[in-house]
């Protein structure tokens, strides 16, 4: 294959179907502000660097005023931190119950392995918080070649250096021969501006936002009207292709191979 590399995501993506661990910890720590931050809220920026993604949280009009109407003054960059490293200690509490892989993955690493792509990563999460990631996924069987986390470079997504960076460290080049893959548009953008091509995943993202078990709950017509509406998200966002799950990537490949 003319295909050299894949670049997964992580929550959303490969682990933690739904994106739920970032999700509650973030309403957690808005909570402890005194700021009402509802679930679709904390999905917005979903993706992103945390610390950028909790500025980008207090920067929506709707949190914005929140804050000002509860201290009577703008947020600082010193309240950024002081949010985040609520919503950091609130993550490192639970990240460990959120490694479980999601379905179709390692049959994903298997078809690969069989035609040496090689397997990178990237993610909104930290160094620290890849650490205690990264072996227990390991254990489950899911190892990939390479993980970038979002602090490492100084910039995190939409900037394309996390990719770039998984494309030194594993020597592809050029950059349309790895391709992304992601559960939020953030997730596209950044394969985007990397020069890749990327392909959006539906079932399990955080763009759905909905558990196994709340998927099960509904009718065929509504689950179709939510993934269409994820769909055409990710398509907006730089989507290549876009699959329900990882059980349609080998096909999604042979077809971006077959354009390369």
């Amino acid at each position: 294959m003319k295909i050299k590399a894949v670049i997964f995501d992580w929550a959303g993506t490969t682990i933690d179907y739904g994106c739920f661990s970032p999700l509650g910890a973030f309403i957690e720590a808005f909570k402890e502000f005194g700021l009402d931050l509802s679930i679709n809220e904390a999905r917005e920026h979903m993706g992103m660097l945390k610390m950028d993604h909790t500025k980008a949280l207090l920067s929506m009009p709707q949190i914005k005023a929140q804050f000002i109407e509860r201290y009577k003054r703008d947020y600082t960059e010193d309240d950024v931190k002081s949010l985040y490293d609520v919503f950091e200690k609130s993550v490192f509490a639970t990240l460990g119950d959120y490694t479980q892989l999601n379905p179709f993955v390692l049959e994903s690493v298997e078809f690969l392995r069989k035609n040496n792509i090689k397997i990178g990563t990237t993610t909104g999460y930290t160094k620290k918080m890849m650490d205690i990631i990264l072996p227990l996924t390991a254990k489950n069987g899911y190892k990939p070649d390479c993980c970038i986390a979002s602090d490492e470079l100084g910039y995190g997504r939409p900037y394309p250096y996390m990719i770039y960076e998984n494309a030194r460290r594993l020597n592809i080049y050029p950059q349309k021969h790895i391709v992304k893959i992601g559960d939020t548009t953030i997730d596209m953008q950044e394969g985007v501006n990397a020069g890749c091509k990327n392909i959006g995943v539906v079932l399990g993202s955080s763009s759905l936002g909905l558990s196994e078990d709340e998927i099960g709950s509904l009718s065929k017509e509504k689950l179709e009207n939510l993934k269409n509406h994820v769909k055409v998200k990710l398509y907006e966002a730089g989507a290549d292709m876009v699959i329900d799950d990882l059980s349609h990537l080998p096909f999604a490949l042979e077809q971006i191979d077959e354009r390369l």
